[in-house]
């Protein structure tokens, strides 16, 4: 047993505050002024896997032992979530820009287990003796995740829309350091970053991008603190209808620093991940609201130091419906005399 040891990954538990894919299509696109609520069902699945190898040579009397093992060990997560962020576009520009501010809850349940088989061999000069053991931790935790306010800043072009944001975490969901299953991080983290948005309503070609920097601060449970996060999210689409869209969407997630602390103990592991998946998504006229429904779906590839998967997104976004045009005023017609 003091061989065994999970999969390494960077990221306390291989689990960052950024969630990869919360982006995508026209997310600098101006909003229209008022309240407005958005839910995500969110699923993932992903797998990880490792081994490690020791050997130690002992004296026993005059007999020299050699002690080694080895240790081939899986960990597989499971989340569905529940993700609503209710929010407030306020119609008095602010910096020249349209300001939004907003709260992201998450709720929902997280599963992870870990299967580790271990491999041991015994050698006291001509005599040997080896065996083998399997061992299976799985843990499950259902409740409420941290709490994310949300700020940003949207400024229109014509085609090109700009965006700047500020979110991070306040960390009060569901977390216990003894557990490889949370909802919470245990720890804050800030976030910011600029996205850039091309619609152009003629063409209905779009094409959207965001990219930010993840400070995280140190675990006061176990004194572990993530290194600094770079990521990407991105997506591309097509307007078939004013109201049918379909595209593509992806990400890119790269670890800049090392993760440090006294609870560190794995040393310098930066992970990383990219993604590319496909979308569609629909208007939902609704009267003086308007609905968009969204589904995305991501594959993982080139993870170094993280776990990989796949995950799906259904988003429903219900906000004030644009106003009409105002109706033209009809020419009068002066007789002349």
């Amino acid at each position: 047993m003091a061989l065994a040891a999970a999969p390494a990954a960077a990221d306390e538990g291989g689990v960052s505050f950024w969630l990869p894919g919360i982006f995508g299509s026209l997310a600098a696109a101006p909003q229209q002024p008022g309240f407005s609520l958005t839910s995500i069902y969110y699923h993932t699945t992903v797998t990880a896997g490792g081994s490690v190898a020791r050997a130690r040579e002992i004296n026993a009397g005059r007999l020299p032992v050699t002690i080694a093992g080895n240790v081939e060990a899986s960990l597989t997560g499971k989340a569905d979530l529940a993700i609503v962020i209710p929010s407030y576009t306020f119609a008095t520009p602010v910096l020249g820009g349209q300001a939004t501010i907003g709260l992201m809850t998450v709720s929902g349940r997280n599963t992870t287990s870990i299967d580790a088989l271990l491999n041991a061999s015994v050698l006291a000069g001509p005599f040997a003796a080896s065996g083998s053991r399997f061992f299976n931790l799985s843990e499950t935790d259902t409740g409420v995740g941290d709490l994310y306010p949300q700020f940003f800043l949207r400024w229109n072009a014509g085609v090109n829309n700009y965006m700047t944001y500020l979110t991070g975490d306040i960390p009060v969901g569901s977390y216990d350091p003894n557990s490889i299953a949370n909802l919470g991080l245990g720890h804050g983290a800030i976030d910011g970053g600029f996205g850039y948005t091309y619609f152009n309503p003629a063409t209905g070609r779009e094409f959207s991008a965001v990219a930010g920097l993840t400070y995280n601060f140190k675990n006061p449970d176990t004194q572990y603190r993530n290194g600094v996060d770079f990521h990407v999210d991105w997506g591309a689409s097509q307007f078939v209808t004013k109201q049918f869209q379909i595209g593509l969407v992806g990400y890119l997630y790269q670890q800049l620093s090392c993760d440090s602390g006294s609870g560190d103990r794995v040393g310098c592991f930066e992970s990383r991940i990219m993604s590319v998946g496909a979308q569609v998504g629909y208007i939902v006229p609704m009267g003086e609201i308007q609905g968009y429904l969204n589904l995305k779906a991501y594959k993982e590839f080139e993870s170094e130091n993280r776990p990989e998967g796949w995950n799906v997104w259904l988003t429903l976004a219900l906000s004030p419906a644009a106003a009409p045009p105002p109706a033209a005023t009809p020419k009068r017609h002066l007789a002349l005399k």
